[in-house]
């Protein structure tokens, strides 16, 4: 599994555990909707740093948290 996918798979999680679509998410983070868009369907291969702590602060949770989940822990990333 390569790191954009793993990003994807909790960025989809979040977002279904809260309830929210990607879009609301996209506006919660003060990001547009096409950058959000392009992460989600492997167009950006590795969103930084800045991008990921927005997302998690859209979330209401810490960078810490976004990015505590077992899969990116488990898996081999492959380079992309």
């Amino acid at each position: 599994m390569t790191y954009s996918e793993i990003v994807t798979k909790r960025i989809l999680a979040l977002c279904k555990e809260q309830k929210i679509t990607v879009n609301k998410l996209a506006t919660l983070s003060g990001m547009q909707q096409s950058t959000l868009a392009n992460i989600i369907k492997g167009r950006s291969k590795s969103p930084g740093l800045r991008t990921l702590h927005r997302l998690a602060q859209g979330l209401g949770i810490t960078l810490s948290q976004f990015l505590d989940f077992p899969e990116i822990e488990e898996t081999q990333l492959e380079d992309e």
